[in-house]
């Protein structure tokens, strides 16, 4: 969240405005109801959230929901924070990390977060008995491109998989440009070169990160492309924000309200036919067109990732 945009006077919604954890976990069972068998928290910064373990607790007992996960910059992650949501009942996690020098991270997350709070939150993840652990590396040219293959060598045997991102134009206020993207084949490219990879078999339909393994046995990297490779074909995904807007893409402008008729005393049926209509009308396929279109992509108003997550 650009320090320029949110500063210290911007005015944040009021916590009424946001979904209770009783309205979170009733929409979680409309959609399980619907076919949906995985919840992952994320934000913003999900540990930001007072008393996140109650809610993890909560979605952990929804009938149909088998995975549920959670992604976080791993600035609060705590052992004692990591045992207490692992005993509520988060299986898995997600932990960003950009880079290993500390320079470079620094620059990125912009909020003055050191590499050895999240070494040290991973290692809090993974005391606490969350697995598998993901580690996720936004790539950008010019800025940590060099890290790929340091960051390679400290997670090779791990047990945890580390996953390149190319840089994508989420949101209005990152500046972003092609130019700025290292396309994912360099990405494998570079750890290739050094330790040799081959394809693996995507885990389920729909998996966004293209998964390749060490030949020699050290584990597994993933990429994801969604520039330069774009899978809007396969999403199986959408997006529920704080305040009740259900987007079907993370590129979207507009979100449909599932507060209002929560609020208003809708069934549990009239809001699961909502949910379903939206789904079924659902035409996304950002990442095609803006391949296809760059450059001269028109501008387009987009949710900002802050607000919907990854």
């Amino acid at each position: 969240m650009p320090k320029e945009v949110f500063g210290r006077d911007f005015r944040f919604l009021p916590r009424t405005a946001l979904l209770t954890f009783e309205e979170i976990t009733r929409l979680a069972g409309l959609f399980a109801a619907q076919g949906v068998r995985k919840v992952r928290l994320t934000g913003g910064e999900p540990l930001l959230r007072r008393q996140l373990e109650t809610l993890v607790a909560m979605l952990a007992r929804v009938e149909g929901i088998d995975d549920l996960t959670l992604t976080t910059n791993g600035s609060l992650l705590t052992p004692d924070r990591a045992r207490a949501l692992r005993d509520a009942g988060l299986r898995r996690i997600t932990i960003s990390l950009d880079s290993l020098d500390d320079s470079v991270f620094r620059s990125m997350n912009d909020v003055g977060i050191s590499v050895d709070t999240i070494l040290e939150a991973i290692a809090a993840a993974e005391g606490a008995g969350l697995d598998p652990i993901k580690i996720d590396m936004v790539v950008k040219r010019g800025v940590n491109e060099e890290s790929i293959v340091p960051m390679a060598r400290h997670f090779r045997g791990s047990g945890h998989i580390l996953r390149f991102i190319e840089y994508m134009d989420v949101g209005n206020s990152n500046g972003w440009q092609m130019d700025d993207v290292v396309p994912a084949k360099d990405m494998v490219a570079a750890v290739d070169a050094v330790w040799p990879v081959e394809p693996a078999e995507p885990n389920y339909y729909g998996e966004v990160a293209e998964r390749w393994r060490y030949r020699d046995g050290g584990g597994e990297i993933g990429v994801i492309a969604s520039v330069t490779q774009p899978f809007c074909g396969t999403c199986t995904r959408s997006r529920l924000s704080a305040e009740g807007k259900l987007y079907t893409c993370l590129f979207s402008g507009l979100g449909t309200d599932l507060r209002a008729p929560l609020r208003e005393g809708a069934s549990d049926e009239e809001v699961g036919d909502l949910i379903g209509r939206v789904w079924r009308r659902r035409t996304d396929r950002y990442s095609e067109i803006r391949t296809a279109a760059t450059p001269g992509l028109p501008e387009r108003k987009k949710v900002e990732m802050s607000h919907i997550g990854g």
